[in-house]
């Protein structure tokens, strides 16, 4: 049974965008045009309308449920008999494939929270800084299965989200550059305490296969108090990642400093074919493997149609 068939037996209530609009409920649009053209990424092509259609209620959704979590912890530390204790950051995990808009949702969530009245801080750091660096990855083998789960330091990630979750202040996350398509050793950023932290990555609702001693092996997901699925038909998807392809090696692989600058030195067909073959081999694959498996495991799944645009939402039941 497809996951996102509605049906009485789904742990999830579906919606049109029309019926997901309306729970926006008067929540106030507080970006502007130009502010959404800023936090889109290339191919994307969300605006107001689609803010207004979709992201609204989903940061009220959120801020339900922050204030849900908060309401648990004093009653919680009420029931421990403790005091003075901070409540550590509301952490939103965000899943879906390349080329389906991840990174545009987790910054424009990013800008819709920070501007609630409360004014929390937010802040947001993808798994991109945690993949091993490409001298690592030449030497195990695992360029060509770079994004896979293996590719990532798994362990240096649990570090990080649990220090985040114990409150430890000036926690560093290392940074990834596109453009040299690599770790940029030796740069940091710092997360210091925010209210609210939005992980954002391919992986990030991955599980591996349990231990038979029932010793504690601890999932990524773990760490989450939320967790959004940007889902999409491949076919819509493996478009998308092709069309961003054709458009980078007219621009941003045009650089010289770019790892792909070679992309940009050949003939059209010749890259068209290169694409296709990158998505088959690599990203494909992955998808099929290990990203779509763990849709399902998702609180919240924003499905796009063919317009790049979302056209269902689903929540799980409580």
């Amino acid at each position: 049974m497809d996951q996102m068939t509605p049906s009485k037996f789904s742990p999830y209530r579906f919606y049109s965008a029309e019926e997901w609009a309306a729970f926006r409920a008067g929540q106030p649009l507080t970006l502007t045009q130009e502010e959404v053209k800023r936090l889109r990424t290339m191919g994307d092509p969300v605006d107001l309308d689609e803010v207004g259609r979709i992201y609204l209620a989903v940061s009220r959704l959120l801020y339900a449920h922050v204030e849900a979590s908060q309401a648990l912890f004093s009653q919680r530390e009420k029931f421990l008999a403790r005091s003075g204790a901070t409540k550590t950051p509301f952490i939103i995990g965000i899943a879906g494939s390349v080329a389906v808009g991840k990174s545009t949702t987790a910054r424009v969530l990013k800008e819709l929270l920070a501007r609630w009245p409360t004014s929390p801080k937010v802040d947001l750091v993808t798994t991109d800084g945690f993949l091993f660096p490409n001298a690592v990855l030449q030497a195990e083998g695992l360029m060509q299965r770079k994004g896979f789960p293996e590719s990532y330091d798994v362990g240096t990630i649990l570090r990080f989200l649990s220090d985040i979750k114990a409150g430890v202040r000036h926690v560093e996350a290392p940074v990834y550059s596109h453009f040299v398509y690599d770790v940029v050793q030796g740069q940091h950023v710092s997360v210091d305490q925010p209210d609210i932290l939005i992980f954002e990555g391919l992986n990030v609702l991955q599980v591996r296969d349990l231990p038979k001693d029932g010793k504690i092996v601890p999932f990524v997901s773990d760490f989450f108090d939320f967790s959004i699925y940007i889902d999409a038909e491949e076919t819509d998807i493996r478009r998308w990642y092709i069309e961003r392809f054709m458009r980078l090696r007219e621009t941003a692989f045009r650089d010289e400093g770019s790892f792909f600058h070679r992309y940009s030195q050949i003939d059209e067909a010749e890259a068209l074919e290169i694409a296709e073959g990158l998505w088959a081999n690599i990203n494909g694959r992955n998808l099929y493997e290990n990203i779509l498996p763990t849709r399902p495991r998702a609180d919240l799944i924003l499905r796009k149609g063919s317009a790049h645009r979302i056209e269902q939402v689903a929540l799980r039941k409580l």
